[in-house]
């Protein structure tokens, strides 16, 4: 018997149905178990990330979020509460009128984390930290169009980080990074800001207010309409206590950071894993840099990230595809 179905059989799951469900960036699978009325989601993880899923998500619902029950474990192996199919992007693409209320509840779990206790033993991040962690975009982004930046690598990094270090508040909360509309499930059914059910957390830390309103707001994977957006914003600037002075320029500071890194980290899985679907999504991803740096905080990052970084047109991404790993 393998671990695998031993694991099932001792857990009390060894005659359930399993469908296997999309996953993710990395190299975890889902899979669905039916048994009867009972629905668990099984996560098979070989980088074994299963002990801090756990950890956090058992502080996520200590303080009052919704965050799957764990039902067994071991190394590589978790059954976890099943929170179904409606996931934000598909709820507000059945029902488009739905997108600014899913939105609002998004927000209120952000501004609810800023006011929770946090987990202690979390790495903290600081703003040179962020800048930092631009660097896949040298090392992975640009290579792939045949540019060399890496002159320019010191000089983008001290920029942003002493832009971040101007203008984003310097309050430590926690912060889940993979705040998007696929990793969040309506739960109407609860109340308050339970009815957001929280997924893919591990990768959590404790960093700066808002980070997580750009995960949410500038996605990567779906257009947020601009009254959604403008909207959220302004209700996240509300129920936080914050002036829209000082929200905006950390939001796209954050955002040019944010959207830097997961450019190099698109264009990394495409060509080392064979994901070539995450180029699609690098056009978006550009849009949003762009968008970002028309900020007036972003002025001394515009010029040397305009000079630097070509437009990712059709036929560039294709020139890449084609150089790509087959998976």
């Amino acid at each position: 018997m393998t671990a695998f179905n031993a694991f099932l059989e001792h857990a009390g799951w060894s005659g359930a149905d399993q469908t296997p469900l999309a996953g993710d960036a990395s190299t975890r699978r889902y899979i669905r178990l039916c048994s009867g009325a009972k629905r668990a989601i099984l996560m098979v993880d070989p980088q074994d990330d299963i002990g801090r899923f756990a950890w956090i998500a058992q502080h996520l619902r200590n303080v009052g979020l919704s965050a799957p029950d764990i039902f067994a474990k071991e190394p590589g192996l978790m059954l976890l509460e099943d929170f179904g199919d409606d996931q934000f992007a598909t709820v507000i693409t059945k029902s488009p009128t739905k997108e600014s209320e899913l939105y609002r509840a998004a927000a209120d779990v952000v501004c609810w984390l800023e006011n929770a206790a946090h987990p202690i033993g979390l790495n903290t991040t600081t703003p040179r930290d962020l800048a930092l962690i631009i660097e896949p975009v040298f090392t992975d982004y640009l290579p792939a169009f045949g540019i060399d930046a890496r002159h320019t690598q010191a000089d983008l990094t001290s920029r942003l980080a002493d832009a971040l270090d101007a203008h984003v508040p310097d309050t430590q909360v926690l912060v889940l990074r993979d705040f998007h509309a696929e990793n969040m499930i309506w739960l109407p059914g609860r109340e308050g800001v339970k009815r957001v059910g929280l997924l893919d957390f591990q990768d959590a830390l404790i960093g700066p207010p808002i980070y997580d309103l750009v995960s949410m707001l500038q996605d990567a994977r779906r257009d947020v309409s601009v009254d959604c957006h403008d909207a959220t914003l302004m209700f996240y600037a509300t129920k936080s206590g914050r002036d829209m002075e000082a929200v905006l320029p950390a939001f796209h500071l954050l955002g040019i950071q944010r959207n830097l890194r997961i450019l190099g980290i698109f264009a990394r899985l495409a060509q080392r894993s064979g994901k070539t679907g995450y180029l699609e999504l690098i056009p978006r991803v550009w849009e949003h840099v762009q968008t970002s740096l028309r900020s007036p905080a972003a002025a001394p990052l515009a010029n040397l990230v305009d000079h630097v970084f070509p437009k990712p047109t059709p036929e560039q991404l294709g020139k890449i595809k084609a150089q790509c790993q087959t998976p």
